[in-house]
């Protein structure tokens, strides 16, 4: 999905992480939405800012995939 995300099945139990650390995705989004800075992720998680954008761009592309079915009235 991004060149900069990695999903393998012997590392952090398969979830996404940012390529090249074992950071999961879902923690920097979970972490970003919680209030944490930007600044403040990268230097957490010790990350350049490429990595963090990655993990943006990967959570919006997860929910552009959702499929939405109304319920009928």
């Amino acid at each position: 999905m991004n060149e900069r995300i990695s999903i393998d099945s012997r590392s952090c139990h398969g979830k996404p992480v940012i390529r090249g650390t074992r950071v999961p995705i879902a923690r920097v989004i979970g972490c970003l939405a919680g209030g944490m800075s930007i600044e403040d992720a990268q230097r957490d998680f010790d990350l350049r800012p490429e990595g963090v954008r990655a993990a943006f761009d990967y959570a919006a592309e997860l929910l552009n995939q959702e499929q939405h079915h109304p319920l009928p009235v």
